[in-house]
């Protein structure tokens, strides 16, 4: 396999860093803001971003599933919503970032091809999905989230520091 566990772990690693960062450059008096009023504010973004990876671990390392035949789905995601709504500091979403993601990655580590190459039955009327297929989209539901503190950024008038990289680069290649 092309792309495996150690791939799969070190982009995950890079995603989660590039998380961190957004996180750290908002201010701690701002992590309360919400773009608009249905909108999760900025510590419970950044909170679901940490936590949400429990979905795909209850799955695959707790449960070792092969079948989502009979999963509780509305369980597991009442105990998500119960963690996230706990409230807490930027300091303490900073912590839980770095701790959950770390413990995420060092799953994805330890995964064989052969377990990666394994399918998961949803339902008689849904196909099977790989489970590398599956653990990814911890990194692209991230992503996507991600995208959202970007945008909260901006709104806030905080330049991403991927762009600041970038335009850093930019400024060096034109010298």
């Amino acid at each position: 396999m092309p792309y495996g566990s150690k791939e799969l772990a070190e982009s995950f690693r890079t995603v989660r860093k590039n998380t961190l960062a957004a996180a750290g450059d908002i201010p701690d008096d701002k992590y309360d803001f919400r773009p608009a009023p249905d909108c999760r504010s900025v510590e419970k973004l950044l909170t679901h971003i940490a936590l949400s990876y429990r979905f795909q671990h209850q799955i695959h390392a707790v449960d070792k599933r092969s079948s989502l035949e009979g999963f509780d789905f509305p369980a597991v995601m009442a105990k998500l919503g119960a963690e996230e709504a706990k409230p807490r500091t930027k300091k303490e979403v900073i912590e839980l970032l770095e701790k959950e993601g770390q413990s995420w990655a060092n799953f994805l580590d330890g995964l064989s091809d052969d377990f990666l190459d394994e399918r998961v039955s949803f339902s008689a009327d849904f196909p099977t999905k790989s489970r590398l297929e599956m653990v990814m989209s911890v990194k692209e539901h991230e992503m996507h989230h991600r995208g959202q503190v970007m945008l909260i950024q901006r709104i806030l008038g905080i330049v991403p520091h991927l762009t600041r990289e970038r335009e850093a680069r930019s400024a060096q290649a034109r010298e």
